[in-house]
């Protein structure tokens, strides 16, 4: 498969533009590392989402049920749910240190902050999965054992980057510069992972 055909321009524009969005949010509209790390948290909920769309047509065996216990669908939303749960209670701690342990009040105004830029990470994430999956059918290429573990690698980033976030800003205070600086690397990984898991998708499936 061609690194550079036209629906990988596509997915790879549509991902940057939606990472940029809480640039904008830390320079225009006064985000703070709440509002950039509940935004991230909630990504990790669109790809599993999509992944669950992806798995519907990955072709799968009697093989893998025994091996997982269950049918590869509910074995990744029980498994994958759990690590979500497990890292939102890190975002939660960190909303709680940026915000002085906020209210439901506060939480829905959070909310309100990122829900255009959530669903612009929606689109892209909608864009390369019909790009990558509806319109190069690489659910042909990989096994659906590969399909089930392929969003682990960017949840684990994230969430090591969300720990070292939360080191940095007690150290150094929730500064603009950090800011910028999480959502930078953060681009910078969703791409690198994006090109790998797409230009190897047989073999080394990764990220979406």
């Amino acid at each position: 498969m061609s690194l550079f055909r036209s629906n990988h321009y596509a997915s790879v524009a549509a991902l940057v533009l939606a990472n940029l969005a809480p640039l904008a949010g830390v320079f225009f509209a006064g985000w703070d590392a709440g509002s950039v790390v509940l935004l991230y948290w909630l990504e990790n909920l669109i790809v599993g989402f999509y992944n669950v769309l992806k798995l519907t047509k990955v072709k799968t065996d009697d093989s893998l049920r025994r091996d997982l216990g269950m049918s590869p669908i509910p074995f990744f939303c029980v498994h994958y749910g759990f690590f979500c749960f497990g890292h939102g209670i890190f975002v939660l701690l960190l909303v709680s240190m940026s915000k002085g342990n906020p209210d439901l009040a506060r939480l829905q105004l959070l909310f309100g902050q990122i829900v255009w830029p959530f669903l612009g990470l929606v689109v892209s994430h909608g864009v390369s999965y019909v790009a990558n999956t509806l319109i190069g059918q690489e659910y042909k290429t990989i096994t659906a054992k590969q399909q089930v573990w392929q969003p682990y690698r960017r949840i684990a980033l994230l969430h090591v980057g969300i720990l070292l976030a939360m080191f940095g800003f007690v150290a150094f205070g929730t500064s603009v510069g950090l800011l910028v600086s999480l959502v930078v690397v953060k681009t910078g990984a969703d791409v690198y992972l994006y090109l790998r898991a797409h230009r190897w998708p047989a073999t080394t499936p990764e990220s979406a």
